[in-house]
C-alpha cells in the first residue's frame, strides 16, 4: 500500500518534454520545441537527470521557450516555502522533507485524502500566488493585458510511489542532501514534519 511520495516539481523551462535524458511527457506542444525532437517520455521511476546526453540540444531547446527559463533566487524560494506552509496549515497535507533549489523542488509527502497530482497542483498554486503578492513572481513581467501571468512551474511532476518505512526512511535524507549536490547549505522548513517509522526501535 503506497504511504506517502517523493515528487519532482521543476521550475518553468527546467525539464523540457523532448529532454534528450527523457521526460514525462508523451508529446511536445509547439512547434518551436519540436524541432529540437519528439517528447522523450520514460516509465523508469529513477532520476535520469544525470544520464549522458547532448547538452546543445537541451540548451537550444530552451532558447525556444515562450518565456526565459526560471531560476528560483534565495528570496523567492523563502516565497515558495511560505507558501507551501499556508497550504500545508490549511489542508493537513504531512511534508516528511523538503529541497526548494532554483530550477526545481522536491517533497517527500505522507499519502492525502486527494490524489498526489491534485496536492501539487495546489502547492504550486499557492506558491505561485505567494510570489505574486510579493512581487517576486519571476515571470511577472510577462503578464498578459489581462493581468494573468504565466506559470512559473513545469506543467507536470516526478513522482515515485513509497510503500514501506524504509523507503521513506532512505528518501529523506536523499530530499534533505540536494542542496548540498549544488554547494549550498540543507535548508530546515517549519512546515514540514520529522518522519517517525513504525518499525524503529522504542
Amino acid at each position: 500500500m503506497v504511504i506517502g511520495y517523493h515528487v519532482v516539481l521543476s521550475a518553468y523551462g527546467f525539464w523540457l518534454p523532448n529532454d534528450p535524458r527523457g521526460s514525462w511527457s508523451e508529446f511536445v506542444r509547439t512547434w518551436e520545441l519540436r524541432r529540437f525532437g519528439e517528447a522523450t517520455k520514460v516509465e523508469t521511476r529513477h532520476s535520469v537527470a544525470k544520464k549522458a546526453h547532448d547538452v546543445s540540444v537541451r540548451l537550444g531547446a530552451k532558447q525556444a521557450l515562450s518565456y526565459p527559463a526560471v531560476s528560483f533566487t534565495g528570496e523567492q524560494a523563502q516565497a515558495i516555502g511560505a507558501g507551501f506552509k499556508k497550504y500545508v496549515e490549511k489542508s493537513g497535507v504531512v511534508v516528511w522533507a523538503c529541497a526548494i533549489l532554483p530550477e526545481h523542488v522536491h517533497l517527500l509527502l505522507a499519502r492525502h485524502t486527494y490524489k498526489v497530482e491534485q496536492v501539487t497542483n495546489l502547492m504550486k498554486g499557492v506558491a505561485s500566488k505567494e510570489l505574486l503578492d510579493r512581487g517576486l513572481h519571476p515571470l511577472a513581467e510577462y503578464a498578459d493585458e489581462n493581468g494573468k501571468t504565466p506559470s512559473c512551474w513545469g506543467e507536470r511532476r516526478w513522482k515515485v510511489y513509497l510503500d514501506s518505512p524504509e523507503g521513506i526512511e532512505r528518501a529523506v535524507p536523499y530530499v534533505e542532501r540536494n542542496p548540498e549536490r549544488e554547494g549550498k547549505p540543507r535548508q530546515q522548513w517549519s512546515f514540514v514534519t520529522h518522519y517517525w517509522s513504525p518499525t524503529a526501535p522504542r
